[in-house]
């Protein structure tokens, strides 16, 4: 064998070999996070399955809805639209992977609505059956004042807030122990756990982040909730999501943006060839000392002049990947080569960089009370007469000037007059579209609409604005819709379905284990080593996909097991047959698999065709079980061709081909 060859085949190994960590860590990330938290180590992202109706328990509904009222070019759009609405809907009820598909059966259209572990079913369906509610709402000016009765009670409540937190002071100053004050007055949770700069506690994070590990905060502090003292217990780097011992960062930095036509939110007339070499003359002069003077003058971002292109600190994920991968790349004190995003090219100053850090946090908590506790929080927009009802209907349009989708709203008689007034009174301000409670569209007004037609323009693409059309016309026509068929699955009998489904794919894994070996010893066990593999690498792309795994879907999976282990039966009874010929191992182990490849090709060709005919036309439980089916059978022929060959080829060495008994040959 050459070299290079030998060198490939390390190399693939070592491929393999990484491969499988990484796999086994994404399925098993909440056992490794319990283990590297004593020791230390890093902590890994844990991804859960997205699990089916039928292994989660919950419940199916197929409603049929009423399009006898709609005219026949509208009913597919019109039958989208509700199911747009009801999307949304069933996502209040933080349900698994809702799944929610229209359906035509005959003249018929229908709604199939499968909610995994929904915990309320008969609020679900009152919630679902209910017609789309769309409103047109304009900016809140109105604020709302306290009674002198609510005031006095909002005082006494916060002073006794006070003195309770100046007891709790002398307490800690006298020496008492923390946590035995916080058990004693605190008034919410005193264990934060560890927090973030990304955490819901904000104020106390930045309280936090002065502080080292024992310390406590010299006083208490008000945040949105109440007052808080904080003790921090412990202190560690953050990690970078998906990234395995990679410390979280924050980057200071400033830029200069020239941007092109044709970029995303770029009003100048500059080509992009034009755009390119100007930048490049602008990075020929910069230094560090004169880039904000340079960014204030060229930069065509707005209001660069003023803030000179600095863009404070921020953390990768807040910039676009192209930008993000140069500055956290690049030196403190260095300005970046030209780097293009979608706003058009920069050069980056980085100004410092520092390391983010999580802290374990130990509180006393007591509650105040706020104007908004008593009032209810400001609504920043109010209710207007006009409603979906005066919405004849909605439809996609093109600006006649750049050919650009905008969207079309036409109103009835009463619903003109209404909006006119609407649009009167609000030029130059936001009008604000709401369905069922959401804003989906915050047009400005530009000026008067009288004529009972008004346009909605902006930087939509075609499939934004038909998504804002029929979103539009769920709330505008009336499309009733009526439950048929309900069934429910038990949480419980979801649970026993999964352990039954399990306990017999594992039994039959090792009866095939069992096999493989008994029947072809050694090429037997690497390709239970391989199978192994196998199912690591299908079980995190169903977790990073996500797969939702129904009953069916495990079938499926536990099929494409079956034909991974069909491949390797017909390269191993190719094997035997070389290697009765009298030929060597290496050649017996490349001919093997080159006469045994078209068979498996070809069967998993037609596997993989019908899957796509089940995935392109089928919906709920079959669609699942075709899409892990074809999932692990891509896998299957990966593994069968790459992994168990060069598994094989890395442990066989020349000469063992005469040691008969290790392939099962008599």
């Amino acid at each position: 064998m050459f070299k290079s060859e030998k060198s490939r085949m390390r190399a693939i190994f070592a491929g393999i070999v990484l491969l499988t960590l990484i796999a086994t860590l994404f399925n098993f990330g909440a056992q490794y996070n319990k283990l590297a938290d004593k020791l230390s180590l890093p902590l890994v992202k844990d991804v859960p399955f997205h699990l089916g109706l039928d292994l989660l328990g919950g419940t199916h509904l197929v409603y049929r809805a009423d399009v006898s009222e709609i005219s026949d070019k509208d009913k597919s759009l019109s039958v989208e639209g509700v199911r747009d609405v009801i999307e949304r809907r069933v996502n209040v009820f933080g349900v698994s992977e809702p799944i929610v598909q229209t359906a035509k059966a005959g003249n018929e259209y229908r709604i199939v609505v499968e909610l995994a572990g929904v915990k309320d079913v008969n609020e679900a369906i009152k919630m679902i059956g209910e017609t789309p509610l769309l409103e047109f709402k304009e900016e809140n000016k109105e604020v709302k004042e306290l009674t002198l009765e609510q005031e006095k009670e909002m005082n006494e409540f916060n002073t006794t807030a006070e003195n309770k937190s100046q007891e709790v002071m002398r307490k800690i100053k006298a020496g008492e122990d923390f946590f035995a004050l916080a058990s004693e007055y605190s008034e919410a949770d005193s264990e934060l756990g560890w927090i973030s700069n990304q955490s819901a506690y904000a104020d106390i994070y930045e309280k936090a982040s002065k502080l080292e590990p024992g310390d406590i905060s010299a006083g208490f502090f008000e945040d949105e909730d109440g007052l808080n003292l904080i003790k921090v217990t412990d202190k560690r780097a953050a990690k970078e999501s998906g990234e395995i011992g990679l410390d979280k960062k924050e980057v200071k930095a400033s830029h200069i943006l020239i941007c092109y036509s044709g970029a995303d939110y770029c009003e100048s007339g500059l080509s992009k060839e034009e755009a390119k070499k100007k930048i490049e003359a602008i990075k020929s002069q910069a230094t560090p000392a004169t880039f904000g003077e340079l960014a204030a003058e060229y930069s065509t971002e707005p209001g660069a002049s003023d803030s000179m292109g600095d863009l404070g600190w921020f953390t990768r994920e807040m910039m676009v990947d192209e930008f993000s991968n140069t500055v956290f790349n690049q030196e403190v004190g260095t300005i970046s080569d030209v780097v293009e995003t979608q706003f058009g090219f920069h050069i980056i100053y980085k100004q410092d960089e520092k390391t983010i850090y999580e802290y374990k946090v130990s509180r006393i908590f007591i509650d105040t009370k706020k104007k908004t506790d008593i009032t209810g929080p400001e609504d920043p927009w109010k209710n207007t007469e006009l409603t979906g009802k005066f919405l004849q209907r909605s439809s996609v349009q093109f600006d006649p000037n750049d050919g650009s989708p905008q969207v079309l709203l036409q109103f009835d008689s009463e619903g003109k007059d209404l909006f006119a007034d609407i649009t009167r009174r609000n030029v130059g301000k936001p009008v604000a579209i709401f369905l069922d409670g959401y804003p989906i569209s915050i047009p400005t007004v530009n000026e008067a609409i009288t004529s009972g037609d008004a346009v909605i323009s902006g930087k939509f693409n075609i499939k934004e604005a038909k998504l804002l059309a029929q979103r539009l016309n769920a709330g505008a026509l009336p499309v009733p819709i009526e439950l048929i068929n309900q069934q429910t699955v038990g949480a419980t009998l979801g649970k026993t379905s999964m352990e039954k489904s399990l306990q017999a794919g594992i039994i039959g894994v090792i009866l095939v284990a069992f096999f493989m070996i008994i029947f072809y010893r050694w090429p037997g066990v690497l390709a239970v080593i391989s199978l192994i593999i196998y199912g690591l690498i299908v079980l995190a792309i169903f977790k990073l996909w996500p797969v939702t795994l129904t009953l069916a879907g495990l079938a499926g999976f536990i099929l494409s097991i079956g034909m991974a282990v069909d491949a390797n039966v017909l390269i191993f009874a190719r094997l035997k047959e070389e290697l009765r010929s009298g030929k060597t191992i290496s050649v017996a182990i490349n001919e093997a698999f080159r006469r045994a490849w078209p068979s498996i090709r070809d069967g998993n060709i037609s596997t993989l065709l019908t899957c796509f005919v089940l995935i392109q036309f089928t919906t709920s439980i079959v669609k699942g079980f075709a899409i892990t089916l074809a999932l692990g059978v891509l896998v299957s022929m990966f593994s069968a061709i790459v992994i168990t060959k060069y598994l094989m080829k890395i442990t066989m060495k020349e000469g063992i081909e005469n040691k008969r008994w290790l392939f099962g040959i008599k």
